[in-house]
């Protein structure tokens, strides 16, 4: 098959493409940097040509909601109308466990205006809710670190390591749209703050941290809200083996150089 990826020289985007030319798929990579900006549609249609499905693991810039709301509903949008027009089968978005049970921060926003989109567009279609990723945790301190001092909120989630999620776009792409597929995770709950703990100590970076649900999360994130829903598919890497070095280190690198999530 001919599948687009969106996204391609993102973390999930990269992975994502290299599982499909594992398993034989004729990959086309779409990014600014690739000469395709989905902001304005330029190139798409020329990239879109002859393709059967798009993988959408695109990200947004951290700015406000109302701005992140709008740079995710025009990428959308054309790649949904170049995607009509291209004869694109099936339409797949990467989307974030539980953002229809709280309000969240600027991302969930725009990653629902995603999810409205897709599911009333034009195009057969599966949106992929898959929980945090492993590096999550030392990426949030990362945002908030001063001075070898960095806030986090204690959030109880099940983070997935992005092969797993790249593996899991890679399988749905090629097989029949599905609507709305069940959570995707990893196989254990964890402590944010133990997590970050852990991955800084691992990286051999020191900072003092201090949980507190006033900095960049709240305590509308709380609780059992962040973790997969009853049948949701759980995936085989651990926290501790991806700690270990299970994944490529560089995996891990460009990954904290990306705004939150891709959750994703």
């Amino acid at each position: 098959m001919r599948i687009a990826v969106a996204g391609a020289t993102g973390t999930i985007g990269t992975l994502t493409a290299a599982a499909l030319e594992r398993d034989g798929h004729d990959v086309v990579r779409i990014s600014r940097s690739l000469g395709v900006d989905l902001s304005t549609g330029e190139g798409l249609d020329r990239a879109l040509g002859g393709v059967d499905a798009v993988i959408d693991a695109t990200n947004a810039p951290p700015t406000g909601r109302a701005e992140t709301v709008a740079y995710f509903g025009t990428t959308t949008r054309h790649l949904l109308t170049a995607g009509q027009r291209a004869g694109v089968r099936h339409h797949v978005l990467l989307s974030i466990v539980g953002i229809d049970r709280i309000e969240g921060p600027a991302h969930y926003a725009g990653k629902r205006e995603q999810e409205r989109l897709v599911a009333a567009g034009p195009l057969p279609w599966t949106i992929v809710p898959a929980t945090q990723f492993h590096d999550f945790a030392a990426m949030v301190t990362g945002w908030t670190e001063r001075d070898g001092v960095a806030t986090i909120a204690p959030l109880l989630v099940q983070p997935i390591a992005p092969q797993d999620v790249a593996d899991v776009l890679a399988e749905i792409a090629v097989g029949q749209p599905q609507g709305r597929h069940v959570d995707v995770a990893g196989p254990d709950p964890q402590d944010l703050v133990d997590m970050a703990r852990r991955t800084n100590d691992a990286r051999g970076h020191t900072v003092r941290l201090v949980p507190t649900w006033s900095a960049v999360f709240d305590s509308s994130m709380a609780g059992v809200v962040l973790l997969p829903g009853e049948g949701a598919r759980i995936m085989p890497t651990t926290f501790d083996a991806w700690l270990a070095g299970e994944l490529p280190e560089c995996t891990h690198r460009r990954a904290l150089a990306e705004p939150w999530p891709t959750s994703t």
